[in-house]
């Protein structure tokens, strides 16, 4: 015995370690904690393609964190927000393609539109009745009182004649892909327009038809103010001050109001 412990030292901590291993005790890899297999094991593997000289690929540069919005210009040389999210959950279907008689409205990239100019249904006070319509032209905003506190609230481009009347007056008349015909003093002052005035005929209806699908004149007292509401082709002019017009609404937008407001319906221009 003392031979054997003399010749084979270790031989009691084998049988130790044998008889660890049928309890099914793990002896550590002590191997794993050497810093170099660690590098070996995490080194990353790189793709190389034939006939590519890694050392002559550019790198990417580092893009900037943007603290703002990005910007973008339009063909009108107005620069607008580009909202990357939805905050209000909106139903976005609304402003999708639709057929509406002989035309197919475009669909509207709402997702480009500041989600407040976007219709929705808002809490509403007002003493109006219901029916009415309410254009806030400091916010942009128009309101169809739907009574009990709430209104469908749409956001409206306002051009010079948009600013132009104030005050209350009634939907005279209604009217589906209306024919454009500019006033005297926008053919006067923009030449280019001419073909369209009135001793030419107006403009035919259409996707291009400044007046858009549906157009709402106002009267008072019997007499038209010459202050409309109607949709436009420019959806980024909505909740914008423009060149000319009066109160435009998003196509789709303009759509749904027209089926909402009855004949002889109450406006309010403040």
């Amino acid at each position: 015995m003392n031979f054997l412990r003399r010749a084979f030292p270790f031989a009691g901590l084998a049988a130790a370690a044998m008889t660890l291993s049928g309890c099914n005790i793990l002896v550590p890899d002590v191997a794993a904690d050497s810093p170099a297999r660690f590098v070996q094991e995490i080194s990353p593997v790189f793709y190389e393609p034939p006939g590519v000289d890694p050392r002559r690929v550019k790198p990417i540069p580092d893009q900037p964190v943007p603290q703002t919005r990005e910007l973008y210009k339009t063909q009108f040389h107005q620069t607008y927000g580009l909202p990357v999210s939805n905050p209000l959950n909106l139903d976005m279907g609304m402003y999708g393609q639709l057929k509406d008689g002989d035309f197919t409205l475009p669909a509207i990239p709402a997702t480009r539109i500041h989600p407040e100019y976007l219709r929705q249904e808002v809490d509403y006070q007002t003493n109006e009745r219901p029916g009415t319509i309410v254009v806030d032209t400091k916010d942009r905003f128009l309101y169809f009182v739907e009574g009990n506190g709430k209104a469908m609230r749409y956001g409206v481009g306002l051009g010079r004649e948009g600013f132009a009347w104030k005050g209350r007056g009634v939907i005279q008349w209604k009217q589906k892909w209306p024919r454009w015909t500019p006033p005297v003093e926008m053919v006067s002052r923009q030449p280019e327009v001419r073909p369209f005035s009135a001793e030419n005929g107006g403009m035919n209806p259409g996707l291009a038809n400044p007046l858009g699908a549906r157009a709402m004149y106002i009267f008072k007292n019997g007499q038209d103010t010459l202050y409309r509401i109607h949709g436009t082709p420019d959806w980024q002019s909505i909740g914008k001050a423009v060149s000319s017009g009066c109160v435009r609404m998003l196509n789709q937008d303009v759509v749904d109001l027209y089926d909402r407001v009855p004949a002889k319906s109450e406006i309010v221009v403040m």
